[in-house]
C-alpha cells in the first residue's frame, strides 16, 4: 500500500504539481523534492534544496538521518 501511495506522489511530482508532504521517508523526499524543511520541536531547523538539507551540519538533522540510515 505504501509503495502505491509513493508511486502516485512521484507521478504527480513528475507532472509539476505543487505539493506539501509530511514524511519520514527521507530518501523519497530527497528524490522528488525541490525544497525540504526539517522541523525540530515545532520550529524550522533546516530549510533548503535536498542537497543543502542532507549535507547540513545541524546536529539534530544529522542525528535524525543517522537513525534512518539515509546516505
Amino acid at each position: 500500500m505504501m509503495g502505491e501511495v509513493l508511486s502516485v506522489i512521484r507521478a504527480l511530482a513528475g507532472e509539476g504539481i505543487t505539493m506539501m508532504i509530511v514524511t519520514h521517508e527521507m530518501s523519497f523526499a530527497r528524490d522528488i523534492s525541490d525544497r525540504i524543511i526539517f522541523m525540530d520541536d515545532g520550529l524550522i531547523a533546516v530549510e533548503g534544496t535536498p542537497e543543502e538539507v542532507f549535507t547540513s551540519e545541524h546536529g539534530r538533522m544529522q542525528e535524525f538521518l543517522g537513525k534512518l540510515s539515509v546516505e
